[in-house]
């Protein structure tokens, strides 16, 4: 539909600006999550750069949506009121604070791992304003929405570490716990949001964050939960698969999720008039 006064749907960000809010939220999560789980050597060192790589991977999608790609470097000249501006320096001090960390934990230097986390965090914040920063877009522009993605990045960071698992060999129960509430504060986040935009927005849009919504849920965190209840109980070998299926199934129903939010959920609002104008008659008479 074209302009007018029904709600339309975007066509400037399609599944290339989705595909830097999936690559860009689950490897800054990815980094968090490998600070918090204290992994050194080259199993930290590989978590790390896997991360990066993902951040990496989205913002290549990005440079491909560009109309003029050599003209990129112009993102970095407004950081005083863009957000794009402020996630691409985050992304610069991302990956030159990872790629250093990465290096002093192959070294066997534990502690270095802590370094990119707090950058990590910083990039899926600005990442998350830029989206709410899209005004005319009922379900991008809602607050929530930063909470949503902040979740939703921390929770498939801890669902890529599980779903490496088996090949880190990294991994206590009170990790599993931490994975396990992340799940909740990500469907927590999820019906927070989604409660905000029984308003504005279009049908279309809102029938398919339900959709997505759906799968979250049941795919995205009942399931995982109940793989690692079950990983719990289980031996080392057996708990390390189902942890990894639980990973897959989670990280899976948050790019579901974020992909629909940027493409099938983003419509404008459409024109809202208050006053039509009518030939011959003036602005100060009764009932205009």
């Amino acid at each position: 539909m074209s302009f007018g006064p029904q709600p339309w749907q975007q066509t400037s960000w399609d599944w290339r600006a989705a595909g830097n809010f999936i690559g860009g939220g689950a490897g800054s999560g990815l980094i968090v999550f490998t600070a918090l789980a204290g992994v050194a050597g080259t199993a930290g060192a590989a978590l790390v750069l896997a991360g990066l790589a993902l951040i990496g991977l989205g913002l290549a999608c990005v440079w491909a949506e560009l109309g003029r790609p050599l003209r990129a470097l112009h993102v970095f000249f407004n950081r005083r009121s863009s957000w794009m501006t402020r996630e691409s320096i985050a992304a610069s001090v991302l990956f030159a604070v990872g790629a250093a960390s990465a290096a002093l934990a192959y070294a066997g230097l534990a502690a270095v791992v802590w370094l990119p986390a707090p950058v990590a965090l910083v990039f899926i914040y600005c990442q998350s304003r830029m989206l709410q920063a899209a005004r005319g877009i009922p379900a991008w522009r809602e607050p929530r929405v930063v909470a949503l993605l902040l979740a939703t990045g921390l929770a498939e960071g801890a669902a890529l570490f599980w779903l490496a698992q088996p090949l880190h060999g990294q991994g206590t129960p009170l990790l599993v716990l931490a994975f396990a509430a992340l799940l909740l504060a990500r469907s927590a986040a999820w019906f927070g949001y989604r409660r905000r935009l029984d308003g504005p927005g279009a049908a279309r849009a809102l029938a398919a964050l339900d959709r997505a919504g759906a799968v979250l849920l049941v795919g995205g965190t009942l399931l995982p939960l109940a793989l690692l209840i079950v990983a719990l109980g289980a031996g080392a070998a057996a708990g390390g698969a189902l942890s990894a299926a639980a990973g897959l199934a989670a990280v899976a129903a948050g790019a579901y999720l974020k992909f629909t939010l940027i493409t099938a959920a983003g419509f404008n609002q459409g024109f809202a008039l208050e006053r039509l104008p009518v030939r011959g008659v003036g602005p100060n008479l009764p009932g205009v």
